[in-house]
């Protein structure tokens, strides 16, 4: 895989991990990558860095549009479809547009690029779609009982990966990431926090009871290259840290990181939100390759001390 000459689709490409992802792929291959994004959450100052870059080629617009995506797939081995509506509150927000850019661009995706004869399609599913474990560490077998919209659209997406698989012979590849984080990232718990922080703000957690498993840009990168160069079919894959991390002890650690200014705060939970999830990581490690730092937040620091590195909006 990732050979000259080779075409590569990141939908999401501007994004948070598809900009990582991105860099990746023009630093450690000689494909051609084209990026595909309707610059809702993604931006265009993610991939400055490459402008000069002749086989980057952006393309902006939307997973929904068929005929753009037909066209941008076509001639390619293989896809990233990381093109989403990507936070819970997000989806709760604006129900139409997390349903139809998840649900319906998705299933446009694996259309297109069954029709257009794509080698693979690597989906980014999320750890949402297991909702509350019925046990820890989450393995892959539990069943989907997602308990919020952006989860539930995951699931659909999922089955529709399988569906596709069934019915042409699509390849595809489903990651279940955890809490991604890292530069380039804004709205989620830990750049909101380190923002929070850095201005003296007091800190809010929700509820005060989660326990999650936090991933660094990089290693979910690893996996995604991992999972498109995999010369065999692979299973649904979670990729996170396999460690838990209480939010309370996350909000003290971004605190003190920061100077200790302003105070942590328990407000009431959001019933949308999942309060406990850690993966179990044995099929990452086996089927990619890859193998998690023993402190998921061993980066925290970097994001802490290098305004430029969080590039909030």
């Amino acid at each position: 895989m990732y050979q000259r000459m080779e075409k590569v689709v990141v939908t999401g490409g501007a994004g948070f991990v598809g900009s990582h992802l991105v860099d990746r792929l023009l630093a450690d291959t000689r494909a051609e990558v084209v990026v595909l994004d309707n610059l809702s959450r993604g931006r265009l100052t993610n991939l400055a860095r490459h402008q000069a870059d002749p086989r980057l080629h952006v393309v902006e617009g939307d997973v929904r549009d068929a005929a753009l995506v037909t066209q941008t797939v076509r001639g390619a081995n293989l896809v990233f479809h990381l093109a989403a509506q990507a936070t819970v509150m997000g989806a709760v927000e604006d129900l139409d547009y997390s349903f139809s850019t998840n649900v319906i661009g998705t299933f446009t995706v694996l259309r297109e690029s069954a029709t257009a004869g794509v080698g693979r399609v690597v989906f980014a599913s999320s750890r949402e779609v297991y909702g509350e474990p019925i046990e820890l560490p989450v393995d892959e077998g539990q069943p989907l009982l997602a308990i919020n919209f952006y989860g539930a659209s995951k699931v659909v997406g999922e089955a529709y990966c399988r569906a596709f698989r069934r019915a042409s012979g699509l390849d595809t590849v489903i990651l279940r990431l955890a809490n991604a984080y890292g530069p380039r990232d804004y709205g989620r718990v830990i750049p909101l926090w380190i923002a929070q922080a850095g201005q003296g703000q007091d800190l809010h957690v929700y509820g005060g009871k989660q326990v999650l498993d936090f991933v660094w840009v990089d290693q979910v990168v690893d996996a995604l290259l991992a999972a498109g160069a995999a010369d065999v079919a692979l299973p649904p894959i979670n990729v996170g840290s396999g460690t838990g991390t209480k939010l309370m002890d996350l909000a003290r650690r971004i605190r003190l990181l920061s100077g200790g200014r302003g105070q942590i705060q328990i407000v009431p939970a959001r019933p949308v939100e999942v309060v406990q999830y850690v993966a179990r990581i044995d099929r990452m490690r086996q089927l990619l390759g890859i193998e998690p730092p023993a402190d998921p937040l061993v980066h925290l620091d970097k994001l802490v001390q290098s305004p430029v590195a969080l590039a909030m909006r």
